[in-house]
Order: C-alpha cells, then structure tokens, then sequence
C-alpha cells in the first residue's frame, strides 16, 4: 500500500475544501481519468513482462516468479474497476471533512525483458556442438530442435569418400601380364624379378612381334628386358644337326591324362591353361604341364628350316625350373586336340573360354616317335629369362591346312627370330 505524498495530498484537500460539490464532482472526473489511465497502463505491462519471463527465464527462475506474481495479477482487475466507485462513495457520504485523502495503487515491479547473459550463453552452447564438432554428446539444456537440426549439420560436414579411380589400360595389361607369367615370361625360381603387383609389363612400352617394340628392341623397353638383348643362352635357335651332340639319351616320361582347361587369347597366341595332373619326368626331376600355346611360323629351326607352327608345353617342378617340350606342326591330316581347342578359341583380346571337364588329351598332340634335340635356352618373349629346359621333338606332327589359316588370320607372324647359340652344346637324342 502506498501513501500518497503530502506535497500532492495537501493541496488536493485545500482544492477540495475550497470548492463545491460541483467543483468536487469536477476533480473526481479527472481522477477518474487518472486511474482508469493507471490501469490501462499497469495491466498490460504486467501481462506483457510474465510472458517475456516464462520465454526467456531459465526453468528454475520461472517457477518462483510465476508464484510470486499470481496474487497481484488476480487483485489488479477489480482494484481498477472499484476505485471510481469508492471515490463516489466518498463525495456521496461526506467523507471530505476527514481532509485527507488516500489513494492505493496495486502493481508489480516491472519486469525487464530477458536478455540475460545466462540464457545467451545456454542458446550459444546449444548450438556450438552442432557447429564445432558432429562427435560431441548433446548437453542437457540443449534443446530437442537443436539436437535434431545438428545432424544434417554434422552430416553436410563429413568428407567425401575419394573415388578409386581404374585405369582400364593397367586392368588390361594386369590380364596380360598374368596370361604371361603361366607362360613363363615371369618365374621367381628362375631369378626373374617379379614387379610390384604382378605386372609383367607395367606401364610402359609394350612388346610386339614387329615395329619399334619388335624383337629387335625388347631389350630396350625395359631394365628387366635387358637379358633380351645382352643374354647367352637365348631361345629359339636354329638347330644345325652337323654339330650336334649325337648318342643316347633318356626317353621323355610323359604321363599325361584326360583333363579340363580354359583357352585365353592374350594378344600374342592362344594359350590353353590346364587344370588336372599333367607331368613329365627328365633328367630325374617331375614337370608339371602348366599350359601350352602356339607359334607361327615355327620358332625353332632345324638345319635353317622353319616349320608352319610350333606348340609349346610350358612345364614347371616344384622348385620353380621350367620344362619346355617344343612340338613341330606341319600340314597334313586335321589334328583332334587342336580342333578342340579351336572350337572354344576366344575372339577378343584377354577373352577367356573354359573347356569342358576331361576334353583335353595332350597325347593326341605328341608323336609316335617321341626323339628329341636337348639344349639350355630362355623364355622366347620377354623378359627372356634363361636356364629353361628345352626338348624339341624331332619328329613333327601334322595339322589341316584349316586349322593352320585359323590361327594365322588372328596372329600372322608370333615368332622371335633364332638366336645366336654361343657356343652351347646341343644334345641329339638317338
């Protein structure tokens, strides 16, 4: 309750004194005015400051503040309606000569807008977890909106995966260089070095049969093509029966089955890659038959003379040497084994047939007569790796005239030139 102050109360009561009843009736108009104008003023403040403090106040402050200003709220209304009445009242029943006149004025501090430092920074570590980091934990006075808006924050934030990007000029020499080492073009147990990954031909020049990368300049494409150029025990080589080493020798032990492979065109032959228990027994060691593939015309000679094909049978024993029986084609009658292989040749480069389970029969492809020539040579293609094993039989087995333009229209001319023998002697098996 408050008293109002006697600078204001004494000249009221003086005035009031001074005047009529009419003159009276004239001031109570004005104070009228003035409460229902301090009315009008307080409420709305009042209603206006409760909503700003339950928005912005913390929860706990909310809950005191809305006790403490619930009894005023609900005593303001009629406060405001009954003070005209109660000054009626007083001019009516001659209250004036008590001289002293006192006004009540019910209301509440007013509230300022909360602006506060602590609901600022409880918004700003709201939001900081969304901006600063997508692994830090919700805090409790976050509030469900913002926990859920800082996920696509976080989200939108991560990086990108890096795409794996394929070279398809590196997938397809990566075939081939597979395709190369079956045919022993890369043996660890023959010292040649294996490159990282198992690329044989890496990503540099490419060998051919012809050109500037042709047989004459293997040895320059690569470090590891250089035995190609500087080696002394190269193959093929043209086999000069007058100087040959003439006597007996250990027949060839070929135990060869009935077994299943898959036909590979790896862009210098057909090459058939077995699966089952193909060996061959020489010089007190087993071979395993790894693959065989072909060669027109004919890479070895015999007295200068080349044959219209040659097939090799790429051999490998347990401690990595290579084996290599060299069968001679000559045109004649259509040969049973390479029909078959035929009929599953792949058309496109690094193309893979596979061949029916028990198809393939090696025997059909040797001949009856089994003599051999003997010497130490390499790899026929690069890297032209040396100390391989090398028997050609002496006696050569025939193929249609057919099946010979078959292979040749897909691969002319697949033959490295003979090289120098160097001195090496050449075993002929009598």
């Amino acid at each position: 309750m408050k008293t109002m102050p006697q600078h204001i109360a004494k000249p009221l009561i003086r005035y009031v004194e001074a005047r009529s009843i009419t003159s009276l009736r004239r001031f109570w108009l004005a104070c009228d005015m003035t409460g229902l104008l301090l009315a009008a003023l307080v409420l709305p403040l009042s209603h206006a400051a409760e909503p700003a403090a339950h928005e912005v106040a913390p929860a706990h402050s909310t809950k005191k503040a809305l006790s403490t200003s619930t009894p005023a709220e609900a005593a303001s209304a009629p406060d405001n309606k009954e003070l005209a009445v109660d000054i009626k009242a007083a001019l009516r029943d001659k209250l004036i000569d008590r001289k002293k006149l006192t006004l009540i004025i019910q209301d509440k501090p007013e509230v300022k807008p909360a602006t506060s430092k602590s609901a600022t920074s409880h918004a700003l570590s709201a939001k900081a977890p969304a901006v600063e980091s997508h692994d830090a934990p919700a805090t409790e006075n976050m509030a469900p909106a913002t926990v859920h808006a800082a996920v696509p924050v976080a989200v939108a934030r991560r990086p990108a995966a890096h795409a794996v990007t394929v070279n398809p000029k590196a997938s397809r020499e990566y075939i081939q260089a597979k395709a190369a080492a079956l045919t022993g073009h890369e043996t660890p147990g023959n010292g040649a070095a294996e490159p990282a990954g198992g690329n044989t031909h890496g990503d540099g020049p490419h060998w051919a049969y012809e050109g500037e990368n042709g047989p004459q300049n293997w040895g320059k494409l690569k470090p590891e093509f250089n035995v190609c150029a500087i080696g002394k025990r190269q193959s093929p080589i043209n086999i000069e029966e007058s100087i040959t080493l003439k006597g007996p020798a250990e027949p060839l032990q070929f135990n060869y089955a009935a077994s299943s492979g898959t036909v590979v065109n790896n862009g210098h032959t057909i090459q058939v890659d077995l699966y089952g228990d193909n060996t061959l027994t020489v010089r007190g060691s087993v071979y395993k038959l790894v693959q065989f593939h072909f060669h027109t015309p004919s890479e070895e000679q015999v007295n200068y003379r080349n044959y219209a094909m040659v097939a090799h049978l790429v051999h490998k024993n347990n401690e990595g040497q290579l084996a290599v029986v060299a069968v001679l084609l000559d045109p004649g009658e259509a040969n049973p084994l390479i029909n078959k292989v035929w009929t599953y040749m792949p058309l496109d480069l690094n193309d893979r047939v596979r061949m029916p389970g028990g198809i393939i029969d090696m025997n059909e492809l040797l001949p009856k007569d089994q003599r051999y020539y003997q010497f130490m040579g390499s790899l026929t293609t690069p890297p032209c790796t040396e100390g391989v094993l090398w028997m050609v039989l002496k006696t050569p087995t025939q193929i249609s005239r057919e099946q010979l333009r078959l292979f040749q229209q897909l691969f002319p001319n697949n033959a490295r030139p003979v090289q120098p023998i160097h001195g090496r002697p050449v075993r002929d098996a009598q």
